[in-house]
């Protein structure tokens, strides 16, 4: 019994050992860096100068030391303390960290985070390949699935707004709520949370012919997933459709999916097509309508108000600092614009300056609640950011930022309508168009 005793003594007394013997070495190299903290955060106060570059780099470096004094002399206090606090932590990782640092995922990350940080949900920043792609996509044709999408900030994801006519995302049953999930498959699949929005958005683009691998989130929680094999193709970019509102040939339905450089011209031949058809009276279909351009949402109106405002451009402080105005020329006829909640930025434009001219009501249910603007900055190194600079206000009404625009007629689509695909939808079926075709006789 009492070797049994001492057996097990001998092992706890090995074991405090071992312990003690871990913990001095943890105090010790704790000391150490919190040394390293204490001395860097020092010489900060005392106005001394500090290396400009992070890692094993020698205090002592007089070079380096310039380089830092020239580059943070005018930096703000938060600057400085974040330079400090980077410059420790990278030199922990890249002494302890025991798999390799790939500095250009590094910086992206860290960028992107700063983003987010700063809680700017329509910012983002782009390296120099993505702004290149950015750019690229503006400014020609591209190949791709044919949707219209928007940031979904409740999950992180990005939400599928509108599936173009005669695409390929239409014909493989993408539908307007869908939440892309993921990207690519095996060794190359990627979670959109991870990817931020237009990493994911240049991946779902691409040649003509080749295909498009992803999935998405749907149902009332989101719980079912749907993979997708798409091949891309180029897609006619049409943001106006129109056709007379079959139970009324008096009433032309102008369905506008977005808003951009061809939007202006293919909204007035809309309107030229249903005069001569002999239509009197208008709904404005805004469902799904994720915004656009500002100049083109801004012609667009210009042809339907009056003189005045159509759009106020405010600074952070609340100071208008812009304005654009419609000339005296309008269409003077019943109108009523229809909206759900994937009615967002531009298209709530729209909406809310239409009431605010009471031009017509708005039926439907309460929009996204985008009011704000963002300006892309391109950095010395081909990068570029995009930052949120400028709210946009009605021409008289408030902002509706983070509120969305409460129709005066609220109806939510019927629900067995919510599985059909919203271009297979009839006037007759439709129950949210007939009760905006009604408040145009009231």
């Amino acid at each position: 019994m009492n070797k049994k005793i001492s057996v097990v003594l001998a092992i706890i007394l090995m074991l405090l050992c071992i312990a003690a013997t871990f913990m001095v070495t943890f105090v010790l190299q704790k000391n150490r860096y919190d040394k390293k903290l204490l001395e860097v955060m020092s010489e900060q106060d005392t106005g001394a100068e500090i290396p400009a570059d992070t890692g094993t780099t020698d205090p002592q470096d007089g070079q380096n030391q310039q380089e830092w004094t020239d580059s943070a002399a005018g930096d703000s206090d938060f600057l400085k303390k974040l330079f400090l606090k980077l410059r420790v932590i990278d030199e922990l990782y890249r002494e302890n960290f025991v798999w390799d640092i790939d500095d250009e995922v590094l910086m992206k990350r860290i960028l992107d985070a700063y983003v987010e940080g700063a809680g700017d949900t329509f910012g983002g920043y782009y390296t120099a390949e993505e702004f290149k792609e950015l750019m690229e996509d503006y400014s020609a044709e591209f190949s791709g699935i044919g949707v219209n999408v928007i940031f979904n900030p409740d999950y992180g994801l990005i939400e599928i707004l509108n599936v173009l006519p005669d695409s390929p995302a239409l014909e493989a049953g993408i539908k307007p709520g869908d939440l892309i999930y993921t990207v690519g498959e095996g060794e190359d699949l990627e979670y959109v949370e991870d990817l931020g929005y237009y990493t994911t958005i240049s991946k779902l683009r691409g040649p003509e012919g080749s295909e498009a691998v992803f999935s998405v989130l749907r149902g009332k929680d989101y719980s079912e997933k749907v993979d997708f094999r798409i091949i891309r193709r180029k897609v006619e970019e049409i943001t106006v459709m129109y056709h007379v509102y079959e139970p009324d040939k008096t009433v032309g339905v102008i369905r506008i999916t977005g808003f951009d450089a061809k939007t202006p011209a293919q909204f007035n031949e809309a309107l030229d097509s249903l005069k001569k058809a002999g239509c009197d009276k208008y709904v404005f279909d805004l469902r799904y309508n994720p915004g656009g351009e500002l100049n083109s949402i801004c012609t667009v109106l210009d042809t339907l108000l009056p003189y005045g405002p159509v759009v106020r451009i405010m600074d952070k402080d609340g100071n208008q600092v812009d304005a654009y105005y419609s000339d005296r020329n309008e269409i003077d006829a019943p109108m009523a614009i229809l909206v759900n909640g994937s009615t967002a930025s531009a298209a709530e434009l729209f909406t809310s300056a239409m009431r605010d001219y009471e031009k017509g009501k708005v039926v439907g249910t309460t929009t996204f609640g985008k009011g704000c603007m963002q300006t892309t900055m391109q950095l010395s190194d081909g990068s570029a950011l995009m930052i949120t600079t400028r709210m946009y206000n009605p021409p008289f009404s408030d902002n509706y930022h983070g509120i969305g625009i409460v129709p005066d007629v609220e109806i939510e689509l019927d629900e067995e309508l919510l599985d059909i695909s919203f271009y297979k939808i009839t006037d007759e079926q439709d129950n949210q168009l007939a009760a905006a075709v009604a408040t145009l006789y009231e």
